[in-house]
């Protein structure tokens, strides 16, 4: 017997104001938010997504042309508001997770759990020497995934590029976590060249309720490369207490 194909997820449309969002919708149960990072897609969560919906209900976002951090973590508020969510598990990665730290702190009724993976906030460099680094981190995790960066990356096209990368490297997160009272799991890829583990430390270590995690064998698209143990060490978290 033919395996029956999946369905391809209906993509919904948010605006507000001149400024879109896209999101679908899987799955049934406590909401999880996915928020990708610089120059991402949703098809970032494609290893993840479905587990997660196993027990949740995963609404992966398009942020496509939303350029500053706290400019998109205020669409997301109004975007939740909209929908009335419940208080939601917020996953961001790497610009996502910058984002995410926002969001939590716009609304934190919004937000009962967040999952920083190899997020940006505490990355000092120049716009371009992060965005030379980006094909790296791509080439430090799996290959077969390199067509999906490259094809992101042209789609968001080099002005948008610099212009979100100069936006999140000026914007400094440091005295925004202490304030931040949400239980957080903060992964990282080992092998990540783009934003080190030493970050990853760093951040967990400025949050009141964090607790870190470290995956070997992975690159900065954490979720990607270990999607099994990624997965997993989400799925616990959120059915656990949090962190002491």
């Amino acid at each position: 017997m033919r395996a029956l194909l999946r369905s391809p997820l209906t993509v919904h449309t948010f605006r507000d104001g001149e400024r879109t969002l896209r999101y679908t919708r899987q799955g049934a149960g406590p909401p999880i938010i996915l928020i990708h990072g610089l120059s991402g897609s949703g098809q970032w969560w494609r290893f993840n997504a479905p587990a997660l919906a196993s027990a949740h209900e995963v609404l992966t976002l398009e942020l496509l042309g939303v350029v500053g951090v706290q400019d998109a973590a205020r669409l997301i508020v109004a975007w939740a508001e909209s929908l009335e969510l419940p208080p939601a598990a917020v996953i961001g990665h790497s610009m996502g997770g910058q984002i995410a730290l926002y969001v939590t702190a716009f609304a934190p009724q919004r937000v009962c759990r967040l999952v920083l993976a190899c997020a940006s906030g505490l990355l000092h460099a120049r716009w371009w020497k992060v965005a030379l680094n980006l094909p790296r981190a791509g080439f430090s995790g799996r290959p077969r995934f390199m067509p999906v960066v490259l094809r992101d990356s042209l789609r968001t096209g080099l002005p948008n590029l610099y212009r979100s990368a100069r936006d999140l490297l000026r914007d400094d997160v440091a005295a925004l976590l202490p304030t931040l009272e949400v239980p957080t799991l903060v992964i990282w890829g080992s092998r990540d060249p783009l934003v080190p583990p030493k970050l990853g430390q760093q951040l967990a270590a400025s949050l009141p309720q964090a607790h870190y995690v470290e995956l070997p064998h992975a690159g900065h698209v954490v979720m990607v490369d270990q999607p099994r143990a990624f997965n997993a060490a989400v799925l616990a978290f959120l059915a656990g207490p949090g962190p002491a």
